[in-house]
Order: C-alpha cells, then sequence, then structure tokens
C-alpha cells in the first residue's frame, strides 16, 4: 500500500466515517474507495446490460419456445 499525503474534508470524512462504521481515518478512505468503485462497476454493467436489452439481445427470450425444449 502506497502512503499518500492529500487534503481531506473533515465534515466528509466524518460522514462518510460514520456511515460506513469505520473508526480510523485510514479505514474510512480505503472502505469509501473500494465501494466507489465496486458501484461504479456494477453501474457500468447495468448500463452496458440495458444497452443490450435495447438492441434486441434478449428478444430470443420472450418466448419460452426458444429456450425450452418440449419433451
Amino acid at each position: 500500500m502506497a502512503k499518500s499525503l492529500i487534503d481531506v474534508d473533515e465534515e466528509a470524512l466524518a460522514e462518510a466515517s460514520a456511515l460506513l462504521g469505520t473508526k480510523t481515518k485510514k479505514d474510512t478512505v480505503n472502505t469509501a474507495l473500494r465501494e466507489a468503485a465496486q458501484r461504479l462497476r456494477r453501474a457500468h454493467a447495468l448500463s452496458a446490460l440495458a444497452e443490450r436489452g435495447e438492441a434486441g439481445d434478449f428478444d430470443q427470450l420472450l418466448d419460452k419456445v426458444n429456450y425450452r425444449p418440449r419433451a
């Protein structure tokens, strides 16, 4: 892990700490960074999925005959 000297908004840090349930500045910053990255990754995945849906990539699933073989 790298050390970085940064100016931090103390009010934002305190609020983030309370919301995240962290006790130290280091834990708060690292947890917030991880959560932000995870949320953005999920948002991008959802956007890509929505684009595929709009493009009709899943239209074949609208009719069960297309994906459930008859016995």
